[in-house]
């Protein structure tokens, strides 16, 4: 893949977002373009960014996971327990490079943070006193989490499958078991070419319906090429 190639990525997918340029994690998620590709041509992230024409004094890059969990790691052992929002927004505070719990939501709900801090320490070693504090987090089952928490998202699909000629872009908590339901309708035998996991079937199924309108042919059966089917194919979460 060229250097032009990537750059033109980039901004594809911060047009998509409203401009917003896209983490390395989201870049690679979103188009199958992972460090190994873009990082024969830049030594950081940012420099890509840059030469994409992105001002440094302007772009907002999420954290990365690991990031936020080695944030956690760090503050758990500072305080002697597991930390509660009101801890880490005093430790942004006094800290200006800790992340703020916003960008903390993105590891979910504090059950969902607990197991993804458990996992990295007992896959490093050396952590069993905060393996320890998290663990009293693991089974808890509530409704609503902490404020500037979000839960963990409900999980779907948006699939795209061809029967004859044409292609179906439909949405389904269970891709599997929409693709039989298809199939036991339709008259040729309905082959699934890709789906695409999300927090936001309805939504995402709404943008490929949009992006693809010219080649509606009827429902949700659209008449497209390879190009546009490489186009979908290359979004595994959207």
């Amino acid at each position: 893949m060229t250097k032009e190639q990537i750059l033109h990525e980039i901004k594809r997918v911060a047009a998509e977002n409203n401009e917003a340029p896209p983490g390395k994690q989201r870049f690679t998620t979103e188009t199958g373009i992972g460090e190994s590709a873009w990082g024969k041509y830049w030594a950081r992230w940012g420099d890509a960014l840059q030469d994409a024409g992105f001002s440094r004094n302007v772009w907002q890059v999420p954290h990365e996971e690991e990031f936020l969990v080695d944030s956690y790691i760090r503050l758990a052992r500072e305080l002697g327990h597991f930390p509660v929002v009101r801890e880490l927004n005093l430790k942004r505070r006094a800290d200006p490079k800790f992340p703020n719990t916003r960008s903390f939501a993105r590891l979910g709900s504090k059950a969902s943070a607990a197991a993804r801090i458990i996992e990295t320490c007992r896959a490093r070693g050396g952590y069993d006193d905060v393996i320890k504090m998290c663990q009293p987090f693991l089974t808890q089952k509530t409704a609503r989490t902490e404020v500037g928490l979000k839960p963990e998202p409900e999980f779907g699909f948006v699939y795209l499958l061809k029967s004859g000629r044409y292609f179906k872009i439909g949405r389904s908590n269970s891709a599997g078991r929409r693709e039989y339901e298809l199939a036991i309708q339709l008259p040729q035998k309905a082959i699934k070419i890709h789906e695409i996991r999300t927090d936001d079937p309805a939504g995402i199924e709404a943008y490929w319906h949009n992006r693809f309108a010219a080649k509606r042919r009827g429902g949700e059966w659209f008449d497209l090429d390879a190009a546009d089917v490489n186009a979908f194919k290359r979004r595994k979460f959207m």
